[in-house]
């Protein structure tokens, strides 16, 4: 096998259990999302905006499914929708400031102990090594498109 894939095989499972916090229900969390609502404000963010079908493929799921949770999260404020600039049919899926903080509140991942391995990192390897999550994100959303 790859020297590479071994590598992400390997270490990919050490970050996430380093990071983790156990799954919290929608009624017991202050930001009142699900576990599925919080994978869901994951794949948004503030600059790059995506659209529902885009996000349904990658997720794996229809997008009627997906639609009833956009307008969940939407009347909660956390997400906005744009039109597309060259399709005004479409809508961008982009995550507010509000959002931000709900993600962060109730992501499978603890912000402190995701803070603390960060903080472990000279300034120039956290840059490299956040560059590099973004750059497997953007392959893993591209790999979604591929395959859906």
């Amino acid at each position: 096998m790859d020297d590479a894939v071994l590598t992400l095989l390997r270490c990919y499972p050490q970050i996430y259990l380093a990071c983790h916090v156990e799954h919290v229900r929608a009624q017991g969390n202050p930001h009142s999302l699900s576990a599925r609502d919080a994978s869901l404000l994951a794949h948004l963010d503030r600059v790059r905006g995506i659209n529902a079908a885009e996000l349904a493929r990658h997720m794996q799921v229809r997008p009627s499914t997906l639609s009833a949770s956009l307008a969940r999260l939407e009347r909660l404020g956390y997400i906005e929708r744009e039109p597309d600039a060259d399709d005004r049919r479409v809508h961008r899926l982009r995550l507010n400031s509000r959002g931000e903080v709900a993600m962060a509140g109730s992501s499978v991942l603890d912000p402190q102990r995701a803070a603390a391995l960060l903080a472990r990192l000279a300034p120039a390897e956290r840059a490299r090594a956040l560059d590099g999550l973004a750059m497997l994100a953007h392959a893993a959303r591209e790999l979604a498109k591929e395959t859906a």
